[in-house]
């Protein structure tokens, strides 16, 4: 008997290892695809809905085109005014302001307003400089456009209030195809490409005292990524790759985490929910070659997978048949 009753508790052993054995890990869900399908665009998120802006499918584009979560649907909206690609936007007060760009001539130092509420565009004030492949974020209501080709240390801040611009200290390494996103107050630029290198630099942009301060580099060099933040860490999808890697500024330091399903780059990221929805991008690092994708994966990075229930059916019957036995 003890024999049988030691061969039921392996058995039981076995299956609760099966069941602790799913990893509490990241989770990846497809979504519907973009229904244009694009690189080097950009997505601001305004009451839920996430709207990806202009971009490049071979010319530059004026389509915007709105995502909604909650039932998974896209709808499209009021075209840019002018048609670009390699332009930032950032929201404040409901508000979206695409900046920047280029048209297939010439680097814009364009500023249009979108307002979703009316589904209109209005001219804002232009940049003081003319610029591509920058990044932008917003600190208390201000917008900071940090980088990118060719004035690529240039930061300067718009005040949507007042439309007007200021100049702001330079960023350390001159870079374009970044990332920024902000933590507590601050900007975080991270990687990109100066010309000849894939850059692995993090600098930090305080705007209250208007100064940089190095970071951890990242574990690799990567340009054309996308960056996300939840509960205080900062996700880094892509790149021209699959690869994530998360950051944590409390304690200066990455982690690398599992690849993300579909690799590609020039890929826009917005939070939702704690949830990062990757959106559009393509496969190829050569601009005028780059096969754009319209896929959209949602990424959450403290979602479990489901569990295997426990069979108690079986445990029952194996119970059984050693008593009987």
């Amino acid at each position: 008997m003890d024999v049988k009753r030691n061969l039921l508790w392996f058995l039981i052993i076995l299956m609760l290892v099966g069941f602790a054995s799913v990893s509490l890990g990241e989770e990846w869900v497809r979504k519907a695809n973009m229904p244009t399908p694009r690189i080097i665009f950009s997505t601001s998120e305004v009451n839920g809905i996430i709207y990806a802006i202009g971009g490049w499918i071979g010319y530059p584009i004026a389509t915007v085109e709105a995502y909604a979560p909650g039932t998974d649907t896209w709808t499209k909206k009021a075209d840019m005014p002018i048609a670009r690609g390699y332009l930032s936007t950032s929201e404040v007060n409901g508000i979206i302001y695409a900046i920047g760009g280029w048209d297939g001539s010439q680097y814009l130092s364009t500023v249009e307003a979108y307002d979703p509420a009316t589904d209109t565009w209005t001219k804002k004030a232009d940049m003081p400089s003319q610029r591509s492949a920058l990044s932008t974020s917003v600190v208390n209501g201000i917008i900071y456009a940090i980088g990118g080709y060719s004035l690529s240390t240039r930061v300067e801040a718009y005040d949507p209030v007042t439309n007007t611009w200021a100049k702001k200290a330079d960023m350390p390494t001159a870079r374009w195809y970044f990332s920024t996103c902000v933590v507590n107050g601050i900007i975080y630029a991270i990687g990109g490409w100066d010309g000849s290198t894939s850059r692995a630099e993090v600098e930090a942009y305080n705007p209250a005292t208007d100064t940089w301060t190095k970071k951890a580099n990242m574990l690799y060099g990567r340009y054309a990524l996308s960056t996300g933040v939840v509960n205080g860490i900062i996700y880094a999808f892509g790149g021209y790759s699959s690869y994530i890697a998360a950051y944590d500024p409390s304690t200066d330091t990455w982690t690398t985490k599992a690849d993300m399903p579909s690799q590609r780059g020039s890929a826009c990221a917005n939070v939702l929910n704690g949830r990062i929805y990757v959106i559009g991008g393509g496969t190829d690092a050569t601009m005028s070659s780059a096969l754009p994708e319209g896929v959209v994966e949602a990424y959450d990075p403290f979602r479990a997978p489901k569990c295997p229930a426990l069979d108690t059916d079986k445990l029952a019957t194996l119970w059984g048949k050693v008593k009987t036995d």
